[in-house]
């Protein structure tokens, strides 16, 4: 399979250097190829995040050990010159450190935002342009195109493999120097582009953890992060009663069924956390409705019509997870805040995720911005839509 990539850069494509940021996975050294292929300047470049020593044998991880090494033999099989940073001391400050701060105070937070946000797309992204480039290229599965003069985010032909939940906090600067060719090709096409290229990552499984996270227990990283912090509480049911105890509410999400610890007669669910008084609140699944999230953080790059249309309510479709597809919706921006109103309702809203904002549900649809959801309304769908 041959595919010539355009990323509408101008002028003579062998003096046009783009710096493409290797993760060590099938998709960014594809996008590496791709680049390479189409004779631009590439440049590689590998951020070490993490202590790559605890996790050279971890599989489902990024950024560390192994990973490191892959991208190394991929852009040495390619021809291109290839850089690692350590960046380990700025992920930790950016993202691990509030990531645990975040789960502490009763959230739960995406730290793949965080470090697109912070160590991506604004440390690594002023790297490359010191390095002269025009352009970053990354691995994401998401399609940007120009939009009157400045490039506009949508989701990509894959609906499968969207990561454009996890993109809503890019900024119109750095969404004008980013590319992201894989939008256009299904994991199929990827995994056989990497074969074509006789890349040695070609059948390397996917990314699947959060990186730092090792087996996905958030508490034990927590718990390391901030010895003692997390204290015991009341485990308490929505009308009041105290039904058990627990050992810290970072063990606990919004949703949550299995692993609460406590016998009842019917199933339950992680409907609040109160971090201040170490309570977790739960009950019936139907008190997990929610039809209102007001957002802090908010970011916008749906273009100036639909900006000036928001302060009068513009109909949206928001992802309140990104396991979840766009559902409608109504955002309302004004000086007072941000909030989203679901049309439906959504179940299992959680404080620190995002809510992702688009113009459709469909894999045309343009990503209009987003922000992170403060502590919803509680009052459930089925009472008050009635």
């Amino acid at each position: 399979m041959t595919i010539d990539i355009d990323l509408g850069l101008p002028g003579d494509r062998a003096k046009t250097r783009v710096v493409v940021a290797m993760s060590g996975g099938v998709d960014s050294s594809v996008v590496a190829g791709l680049v390479s292929q189409a004779g631009y300047d590439a440049v590689g470049i590998t951020l070490q995040l993490y202590d790559h020593g605890a996790a050279v044998h971890r599989s489902g991880a990024c950024c560390a050990g192994q990973d490191i090494h892959d991208a190394r033999r991929v852009a040495e099989a390619l021809g291109m010159p290839h850089y690692v940073l350590d960046y380990e001391a700025r992920f930790k400050e950016a993202v691990i450190e509030p990531f645990a701060e975040s789960y502490l105070s009763g959230e739960t937070p995406i730290p793949c935002v965080a470090c697109n946000q912070t160590v991506k797309f604004a440390d690594l992204l002023t790297t490359a342009e010191e390095l002269g480039a025009v352009a970053m290229v990354t691995g994401h599965y998401v399609r940007s195109r120009v939009v009157e003069e400045r490039r506009a985010l949508y989701r990509p032909v894959d609906l499968d493999r969207d990561q454009s939940y996890f993109l809503f906090a890019t900024t119109q600067a750095q969404l004008d120097f980013l590319r992201f060719p894989l939008g256009d090709l299904s994991k199929a096409q990827t995994r056989a582009l990497a074969r074509d290229f006789g890349l040695s990552v070609a059948d390397k499984q996917d990314s699947q953890d959060i990186c730092f996270v090792p087996q996905g227990r958030y508490s034990d990283v927590i718990e390391k992060l901030k010895p003692g912090a997390a204290e015991p509480g009341e485990i308490v049911h929505v009308d009041g009663s105290v039904l058990g105890r627990h050992d810290g509410v970072v063990r606990y999400t919004i949703g949550q069924r299995k692993g609460l610890g406590i016998a009842a007669a019917e199933p339950l669910y992680v409907v609040r956390i109160d971090a201040d008084a170490a309570r977790v609140v739960v009950g019936p699944r139907e008190a997990l409705a929610v039809r209102r999230v007001a957002l802090r953080d908010f970011n916008w790059i749906g273009g100036r019509t639909a900006a000036r249309q928001a302060g009068q309510g513009l109909p949206v479709f928001a992802r309140v997870r990104s396991t979840r597809p766009p559902v409608a919706a109504e955002l309302t921006w004004d000086e007072s805040g941000v909030s989203v109103s679901l049309n439906d309702g959504e179940s299992g809203v959680a404080p620190g995720q995002a809510c992702v904002l688009y113009d459709g549900d469909d894999s045309e649809a343009r990503v209009l911005g987003g922000g992170t959801i403060m502590a919803p309304d509680s009052n459930t769908v089925h009472a008050d839509a009635a």
